[in-house]
């Protein structure tokens, strides 16, 4: 069992650390009045509807329902327990926390296994790079990358290194620190022989690449050849550390660039990365030798709204950047694509044209992704025959009647009629006929989209008690006497909705064991993560914090009127209950008692 934090120690943590700043690691958060507000993490939009209270330091998504404070975010986002939670949090804050065991890991949620790999891995990237930069074994390597145009300073920031050309460096150096060969072979670091069972090196000779985890974390390599051995890149196989579907090369490195620039700027790979980086577009990223994936996007989405696609110009290269274009588009990325010349890589480029050109002429000058598939659809036609000629407009018209904009549309559409000589009514005709063919499979695409439960929530009027008993909670929160006085008043009766009344019985508890008023601190003694949520709504309620004696009494009148008024109903059925049965004198009866509620209301 994981070690009990101090409730000092918690409540020193949660004033210490700012819930913005924890939050805008994840979120791009954007300053609307008092409080910020960006994209939901937890159910995918468009538009923002997760807000982030600075001054109450607790979070509430109005689409999804998802809330709470600096420590359930993180519980929440990253899978952590509490105490996981919190001890990320006071690294954070630079506050000490002495526990043993599993709370103490600085990647508790990891699987069995997985902590021992990733110290495996961090001991190798250390080994390999001071072979490169120390050692005259390294030196042939070091002069090898120095004359393809790396530097010193880009060998350092990626902690580019060198395995010897033996068998058995890495296998006899982690036994030695103790590392078992057999979790090596399954983070891939070595392999097992099949005849006799003994293990060897899967990296020998190669420049090495070290591949990081968003948090930092060294969890697999890319190893280059220097000559003509093949493979020219040996990789890492996927382990329990390594999905290549949910890495981006550099992102650890690139999220600072990337929230201050506004934008992103997407690599076919590592090596692309590191060329562009050296010529100061420091906030590049790169899938590692796979697709595009929607772990991608969301990691992407949770950062940034903005991309700048950057991959070869060949065949292979034109296609993966149109599949990633339409994947961003569709996310609500604004994306542009910055057009390599014809067979070019950007280290290429920045060989022969140098590092200002291509900052300024490659990803300065990218072409909106309209442009792009201009280009693209061009591909392989004769425009000079008729039959491309017409599939090609086609194809454009489709693509401008996916268009949001009508000076966008308007544009292309000129463009269009002014290279082939068309009439400009005949093609918005065409494009008004693509876009009345479309627009029911566009209507059901988008519903949920433009209908968030966001809007249903707010649309939606709630009966008077249920106003009144969450209104009662949020003065209870800020007052234990408000609270003791409610008690009094409810004289034994209970709140309506069975969500508040659990609540206001933690908060009863919460208050007898001394705590001070703070809806913050209340969320960390909750253990139900739906009660946390529905704390989190009632805390972004706009109300003003003092109450007034006449306040309180009107919402308690509510709040028992509704419990009269489901009295009466009961007691209205049973009247005609009785007279159902001819028992007028209960029946008599039954109506003085309804008479008698009516009047206490």
């Amino acid at each position: 069992m994981a070690e009990r934090i101090a409730e000092e120690k918690v409540n020193e943590i949660r004033q210490a650390v700012e819930i913005v700043d924890v939050i805008g690691d994840y979120v791009q958060l954007k300053k609307q009045g008092r409080n910020y507000f960006g994209l939901c993490p937890f159910h995918g939009e468009n538009s923002p509807s997760f807000s982030v209270s600075p001054d109450k330091q607790i979070y509430h998504c109005f689409g999804c329902g998802a809330g709470g404070n600096v420590f359930s975010f993180l519980m929440d986002i990253d899978g952590l327990s509490f105490q996981e939670a919190a001890v990320k949090l006071a690294e954070m804050a630079n506050i000490e926390l002495k526990l043993e065991g599993a709370a103490a890991s600085r990647n508790p949620q990891l699987p069995e296994g997985s902590k021992q790999m990733i110290e495996a891995h961090e001991l190798l990237r250390k080994f390999y790079h001071h072979l490169l930069v120390n050692t005259k074994e390294g030196q042939d390597a070091l002069e090898y990358l120095l004359n393809r145009g790396f530097t010193e300073e880009s060998i350092n920031r990626f902690q580019i290194g060198y395995a010897l050309p033996s068998w058995d460096f890495a296998v006899k150096l982690l036994e030695k620190r103790g590392f078992s060969p057999g979790v090596m072979a399954k983070a891939g670091l070595v392999i097992q022989r099949e005849n006799d069972g003994t293990y060897f090196d899967r990296f020998r000779n190669r420049i090495m690449f070290p591949i990081l985890d968003h948090q930092g974390n060294t969890i697999a390599f890319s190893g280059r050849a220097m000559g003509d051995e093949e493979p020219k890149y040996l990789n890492s196989p996927e382990t329990q550390i390594f999905n290549k579907s949910k890495i981006l090369y550099n992102f650890h490195l690139a999220r600072g660039s990337i929230r201050k620039q506004q934008q992103a700027v997407l690599f076919e790979g590592f090596a692309d990365v590191i060329s562009a980086n050296r010529a100061g577009v420091e906030n590049g990223v790169a899938s590692m030798g796979t697709s595009l994936t929607e772990d991608h996007i969301s990691l992407l989405k949770r950062n940034v709204q903005a991309v700048t696609i950057c991959y070869d110009s060949d065949k292979a290269g034109i296609e993966a950047a149109f599949r990633a274009s339409n994947m961003l588009s569709k996310a609500g990325f604004a994306v542009r694509v910055a057009i390599m010349p014809d067979g070019m890589d950007p280290d290429d480029f920045i060989k022969v044209h140098g590092e200002e050109k291509f900052r300024n002429d490659i990803i300065g000058s990218s072409s909106t992704l309209m442009a792009f598939k201009l280009l693209y659809y061009r591909r392989g036609k004769n425009l000079q025959n008729e039959g491309d000629r017409l599939q090609y407009i086609e194809e454009v018209l489709k693509e401008i009647s996916t268009l949001d904009k009508a000076v966008e549309k308007d544009l292309y559409l000129r463009q269009l009629a002014n290279e082939f000589s068309l009439s400009l009514d005949a093609l918005i005709q065409q494009l008004n006929q693509l876009e009345q063919a479309s627009a029911p499979r566009k209507q059901n695409q988008h519903r949920p989209e433009t209908r968030p439960a966001a809007y249903t929530r707010k649309a939606e009027l709630k009966p008077a008690y249920h106003t009144a008993e969450r209104r009662l909670i949020f003065h209870m929160m800020r007052d234990a006497d408000v609270t003791y006085k409610v008690q009094e008043l409810l004289a034994g009766s209970m709140m309506n909705i069975d969500e508040h009344q659990a609540i206001i019985t933690y908060l009863f508890a919460y208050y007898e064991k001394g705590h001070d008023p703070d809806p913050s601190a209340f969320l960390n003694y909750l253990q139900d993560n739906k009660l946390k949520r529905v704390v989190a709504d009632i805390e972004m309620m706009p109300l003003n914090e003092e109450i007034s004696d006449q306040e309180l009494s009107d919402y308690i009148k509510q709040v028992l009127n509704y419990q009269k008024m489901l009295k009466i109903k009961e007691k209205m059925a049973e009247q005609k209950q009785a007279e159902r049965q001819n028992d007028f004198l209960r029946a008599a009866t039954i109506a003085t008692e309804i008479i008698q509620l009516r009047k206490t209301l």
